[in-house]
């Protein structure tokens, strides 16, 4: 097997496509596979191999676009939902970016099993905790503290994803029942006083 874009041969419809749309559906085509078995089989017993081969295109492949497994779980974990959204929003929308990502990615139906999966394998494995919090989480927290400014922009920011972790925590992984009935409104009515008291640092004399 060559390190060829998936269904790049000669006589594949896709061998057509511009190279950007043949690389996006690549690129594509082994997160979905990623994100399936570091679902299924954890983070450590996942291995490039295995990704490379339920997506039907070579490891070496996967390799250059991710670099390494460390490389393609945080891809994995950033996948579905576009953390730069919230990175270059304006201040006053970021509250409210955050919590509709947060729905973005775990009530789709669609891979809310994989995301929540994907999820308990940083409570299990150190290596997938660092990846989450140092390629992810920091990152986009670096981009919001950037936004609200001040002395304190970073603890405002990193409290923020800690208060937002914390309602993943609850609802989708320990499952506090309060928290898992609440609707949609209900916790946008008691978390956007919050997250807006964090963003918009008050004025001082």
């Amino acid at each position: 097997m060559t390190s060829t874009s998936i269904g790049a041969g000669t006589d594949s419809p896709e061998a057509h496509l511009p190279r950007e749309e043949r690389r996006r559906r690549t690129e594509a085509a082994i997160l979905e596979a990623a994100r399936a078995l570091f679902a299924e089989s954890g983070f450590e017993k996942t291995t490039i191999r295995a990704v490379a081969a339920k997506a039907g295109i070579d490891p070496a492949l996967v390799m250059q676009y991710y670099g390494n497994k460390e490389g393609l779980f945080a891809a994995s974990a950033r996948w579905q939902v576009d953390h730069k959204r919230i990175g270059s929003a304006a201040l006053g929308d970021i509250p409210h970016i955050a919590i509709e990502d947060l729905f973005a990615t775990f009530e789709d139906p669609s891979h809310r099993d994989e995301t929540i999966a994907l999820l308990r394998n940083c409570l299990t494995h150190d290596s997938a905790l660092e990846i989450v919090r140092d390629e992810v989480m920091c990152e986009t927290q670096e981009m919001i503290a950037r936004t609200i400014g001040g002395d304190d922009a970073e603890l405002r920011a990193g409290l923020l994803g800690s208060t937002m972790m914390g309602l993943i925590l609850g609802r989708y992984l320990l499952e506090l029942p309060a928290v898992k009935a609440a609707s949609r409104e209900d916790l946008e009515r008691v978390l956007l006083p919050i997250l807006e008291a964090l963003v918009n640092p008050p004025a001082t004399s």
